[in-house]
């Protein structure tokens, strides 16, 4: 399997480069959150500045409904990207309108423009293929050569993923080309012991990825809301923790096929239950199977894996080649609930080979907890893409590029 690269598309020197990144950034009241996929974006940037190309930066931000919306405007990303780079970066007012015309024509070489959230217009996500396609050929009028490189949403047939790709000579960025193959290392060339550790708070939004990889590795450790199902499924009382009863079958064929396969599937043996979903809850620690027993009874709220089983994860983690980690143990943005996700983070960097935090809510876990990417094998920039590229389902932005 292999992907295009940028050097298939020649000289680039003067030329206007479409680059599709994700700048998906968190922001509140206006201010970066988080500039994990900015940063993440830097390298192909400056790979096409110093090759003299006209950087023209494509992104979406939030979920505007196809009009333009203050809120998700890329203002912040475009300034912090400026920052970043240490030079300037225009950004038009509009996608494909006059402004955006006149910020890619007042472009020099070796310089970087940013157009307007791609959602801000309907065509990005239609459902349509003739709308995408439409939209698609407006932006392609800016650019000679595409590269993309948001790696957080090639899971989606969207205009500026796929349609773009087919009609401009296109090639991914290093951002996806790593991904890619921290992914398919995953996958099909794991170093073992391979330990994936999965949390969050739903089992049905883990169930591809649990089918796919439980032949392919040698542990699974659960946390997070999910493991009450889990817990569940095993007969044991969880209080009114998060459940999916209709999950517990599927549960259950899992521990049964997991148990055929001689994988080891680790389930916490302590859980910090709450008296309620807050901050400044109540809390004790209480055995996995006695969660209705304790003093919060069976209004208890499971909100963290305990003491116990943090550091039996965080020992299973370090002692591994290969981990895979998508989900955090508990409520981390609640410190009191933060311990078992910092655990396994801190186990994470320690691990001698492979350690990858698998995007989204975990990469916004280990930063917020103080933890650098630096510190780890590999941050992906993209939760639900590297989720369906460890299901095993085709990608439609990897396709377009030439992965098979």
């Amino acid at each position: 399997m292999s992907l295009r690269t940028i050097d298939s598309l020649g000289e680039l020197a003067g030329k206007r480069v479409i680059l599709r990144c994700d700048l998906n950034v968190p922001l509140k009241d206006g201010v970066i959150t988080d500039d994990g996929r900015i940063r993440a974006s830097l390298p192909t940037i400056n790979a096409l500045l110093h090759r003299g190309a006209k950087v023209v930066v494509i992104s979406h931000l939030g979920r505007p409904e196809g009009a333009p919306e203050a809120t998700y405007s890329l203002a912040p990303a475009a300034q912090r990207l400026s920052e970043l780079l240490g030079a300037p970066v225009a950004l038009a007012d509009d996608t494909v309108g006059e402004g955006a015309e006149r910020t890619v024509d007042g472009l020099e070489n070796g310089s970087v423009a940013v157009l307007e959230n791609l959602r801000f217009n309907a065509g990005e996500t239609s459902k349509s293929d003739d709308e995408r396609r439409a939209f698609a050929e407006r932006l392609a009028r800016f650019g000679d050569v595409m590269v993309s490189d948001g790696f957080g949403v090639v899971h989606r047939k969207q205009a500026s993923v796929y349609e773009l790709a087919q009609l401009l000579p296109s090639a991914a960025g290093s951002l996806i080309a790593n991904e890619t193959d921290v992914l398919d290392r995953l996958t099909e060339r794991p170093e073992r012991p391979y330990t994936v550790v999965l949390g969050g708070s739903k089992v049905s939004d883990k169930l591809g990825v649990i089918a796919h990889l439980l032949p392919r590795v040698d542990r699974l450790l659960i946390g997070g809301g999910m493991l009450f199902t889990f817990l569940k499924a095993q007969g044991h009382a969880v209080g009114a923790s998060l459940l999916e009863e209709d999950q517990l079958d599927t549960v259950r064929g899992y521990l049964a096929e997991a148990a055929e396969r001689g994988v080891e599937i680790v389930l916490p043996t302590d859980v910090v239950v709450a008296d309620r979903f807050a901050a400044d809850a109540g809390h004790t620690v209480l055995a996995a199977d006695a969660i209705e027993t304790g003093p919060a009874g069976a209004s208890g709220i499971g909100l963290d894996i305990g003491p116990e089983t943090a550091a039996r994860f965080a020992e299973l983690v370090a002692a591994s080649k290969t981990v895979f980690w998508n989900g955090p143990m508990g409520v981390f943005e609640f410190p009191a609930f933060a311990n078992g996700t910092k655990a396994v983070a801190e186990a994470l960097t320690r691990v001698d080979g492979l350690g990858v935090v698998g995007g989204g809510d975990s990469a916004a876990a280990v930063r917020a907890l103080g933890f650098r990417d630096d510190q780890f094998g590999h941050v992906s920039t993209g939760g639900g893409a590297s989720l369906e590229f460890l299901e095993g389902k085709k990608l439609p932005g990897l396709e377009v590029l030439g992965w098979a």
